[in-house]
């Protein structure tokens, strides 16, 4: 449990380290440290749908002790509906192909055919709430059907199995894997998007990775890279967790975070 709460802890933090400059340009900004307002108004500590649903993802293998989509697929629903899963009692941030689908399995269709296939809906939804996988034995076929629950397009459910593989290799090894490290090493940072394509949300987060050697420069470069903060400080932070640990998260960050409890009770 240690390992995934280094993940997850490094996940939410960098989540609210984002929340209050989401949408703005690279440049525009510098984040420091957690503050609040900005962007949604609030509070300092405060995470996003990115920690709600990976919470979720989390609770139901907690309960189900397997991949089960249909029990994830109604944690998401309540999560939407009830706001379960969430830090201050309020839904905020969903993405338009996530919001779609629930809605569609809300009306009554089964939740394996509730994901958007198309290409336009390349979104990081899935992206967002894979991670809990990483310490499972979830096959490629698992991590597919998972994703596929919001984002269906062959892309989507790619990027949840890298995002998934990479995760596992540093868990593994303490390294990135060879090929994303060579990759990324010689890549400057004006090459690197941050919007919320699930391509580009992979690519920033293991980028981020590559060129800090800390999980607090992890995540703030991660968040300053602009546009889709939240989400791209969550990812990177999910990796850095693994790899430093969540006693290299600040004190004062971890103090900051609102409703710890929810993320505590769905550990597995």
């Amino acid at each position: 449990m240690k390992r995934l709460r280094d993940a997850v802890y490094g996940f939410a933090v960098g989540d609210a380290l984002g929340v209050p400059f989401e949408f703005k340009s690279r440049g525009s900004f510098e984040c420091c440290g957690m503050i609040g307002g900005g962007t949604w108004g609030e509070p300092d500590g405060t995470w996003s749908d990115d920690t709600s649903m990976l919470i979720a993802t989390m609770d139901s293998i907690r309960v189900m002790g397997c991949i089960e989509p249909e029990d994830m697929m109604l944690r998401y629903r309540n999560w939407y509906e009830r706001a379960e899963y969430t830090c201050n009692g309020d839904v905020f941030d969903i993405g338009m192909t996530t919001r779609s689908a629930i809605q569609r399995y809300m009306d009554g269709v089964p939740a394996i055919l509730c994901g958007a296939s198309d290409e336009r809906s390349n979104g990081n939804g899935s992206l967002m709430r894979i991670l809990p996988l990483a310490f499972t034995a979830a096959s490629d076929e698992e991590i597919n059907a998972v994703s596929a629950l919001t984002h269906a397009h062959d892309l989507s459910k790619l990027c949840c199995r890298q995002y998934v593989a990479v995760a596992r290799h540093l868990l593994e090894t303490g390294e990135l894997p060879q090929e994303w490290t060579e990759r990324m090493r010689n890549t400057p940072r004006e090459a690197v998007r941050s919007t919320g394509f699930v391509l580009d949300s992979l690519t920033a987060a293991i980028w981020c990775i590559v060129h800090t050697d800390c999980y607090e420069q992890a995540v703030l470069t991660a968040v300053n890279l602009g546009e889709d903060t939240d989400t791209i400080g969550a990812l990177t932070g999910g990796l850095a967790g693994i790899l430093y640990g969540y006693e290299d998260i600040l004190e004062e960050w971890l103090g900051r975070l609102r409703n710890r409890a929810a993320i505590e009770a769905c550990m597995f």
